[in-house]
């Protein structure tokens, strides 16, 4: 089966639909983990409501620290895309966090700035709602609710406050039930349109785009023929009365020629053809099976898109780069074809995360196996592919 395979707006997020946008989204969910571990840090050092137990306080600080390193690490583009294991990882430091913290200030809950892990934890399910199906957001929200709602009750049952105990469990569980549905109806929304718009999109304007690229080709070669050889030829015929043996022998050379290139376009995969229609023929692909092919319409578009990038790049010198197609390890199960970019860059290695990030993460997105080695003046990428 297919690495690639669609799953459905059940199945994909927003990252693997829109990475860009998901990794322009990545500033906010860091400020808010770092600003509620500060926060928590502040409650449990200046306004407890009892003396309580500081190491549980401390625990709970830390839990939370966890918790925004798991979304920090599990969010980073290069580690896309953002796991179930991660999920899972995050919701439990939560739901850890929410019971240390009830424990940490046993005792008549008198105001509502201690109880900062209910908003805590409803905000931990908006920050990994573009990374995670709206599947797993409703269970990991509904497993951060009961927890919230049976810690806020067993507060409310030991040290009564004047409230029912079922209303402080409900009121204990309700920002995060109601954070949980928003985050999970944006996650199936907006899943379910980016479907219906790849659909299309595949369908018709990648092929459409690819056949147009191509012509766009074959008329170049043929053109720079005409114009280079066999307009002057017949221009030199015309002041002439009789054909010689040169004259023949110089019309097969051009014959020969224009069928050489004719032979060469059919011979050419729609990769020679991106990195031709890029700008430079200087860059060499090396494919000599044509397995650029077994490429589907998403694959395709990624890689032209990133070839168009790299070689319309200042710092890179066209003849600098080199992309190799290699088939499947007959010898391994399951082995997949490799693509290799090697790209020459005159740039520091921030210079060329800076000028390469974004286009990287689409990759990464969409070969989940991509390796990346960046240096200076250096940039390598490897990824695999099953055959369609």
């Amino acid at each position: 089966m297919s690495r690639t395979t669609r799953r459905g707006p059940g199945r994909r997020t927003a990252q693997q639909y829109d990475p860009l946008g998901a990794m322009g989204s990545r500033p906010l969910a860091v400020v808010l983990g770092a600003g509620g571990v500060l926060w928590a840090s502040l409650v449990s050092i200046l306004d407890r409501d009892v003396v309580g137990a500081p190491t549980l306080s401390a625990l709970t600080v830390l839990l939370l620290a966890a918790s925004a390193v798991v979304v920090f690490s599990a969010s980073s583009p290069f580690r896309a895309p953002f796991t179930r294991w991660a999920f899972v990882a995050h919701v439990a430091l939560l739901a850890l966090a929410t019971v240390t913290a009830a424990a940490a200030q046993w005792g008549p809950d008198r105001s509502l700035v201690n109880d900062f892990m209910v908003l805590l934890g409803a905000i931990g399910i908006v920050v990994v709602a573009p990374y995670r199906p709206w599947t797993d957001l409703v269970a990991g929200g509904l497993a951060l609710a009961v927890v919230g709602a049976a810690t806020g009750g067993a507060v409310a049952f030991v040290h009564p406050a004047g409230v029912p105990v079922p209303v402080a469990a409900f009121l204990a569980a309700a920002p995060t039930l109601v954070l949980t549905a928003a985050s999970a109806v944006f996650a199936h929304t907006f899943a379910g349109l980016a479907e219906r718009v790849q659909i299309r999109a595949g369908s018709y304007s990648v092929e459409r785009a690819e056949r147009d690229g191509i012509t766009s080709s074959v008329q170049q070669d043929r053109s720079t023929i005409l114009a280079r050889d066999v307009a002057p030829f017949f221009a030199e015929l015309r002041t002439r009365t009789t054909l010689t043996d040169a004259d023949r022998a110089r019309a097969r050379a051009i014959a020969d020629g224009i069928r050489q290139v004719m032979v060469a376009e059919a011979d050419r995969t729609w990769l020679e053809y991106a990195v031709r229609i890029a700008g430079d023929p200087a860059a060499t692909v090396v494919d000599p099976l044509g397995l650029a092919a077994a490429m589907d319409a998403d694959q395709r578009t990624v890689v032209r898109t990133f070839v168009r990038v790299v070689l319309a790049a200042d710092t890179v010198d066209p003849a600098g780069v080199r992309v190799t197609v290699a088939p499947p390890d007959p010898s391994a199960a399951g082995s997949a074809v490799t693509m290799t970019f090697d790209v020459a860059v005159a740039d520091s290695d921030v210079g060329i995360h800076r000028a390469f990030d974004p286009y990287v993460a689409v990759l990464r997105v969409t070969f989940p196996d991509l390796d990346v080695a960046v240096r200076p003046s250096s940039l390598t990428l490897r990824f695999s592919y099953d055959q369609h």
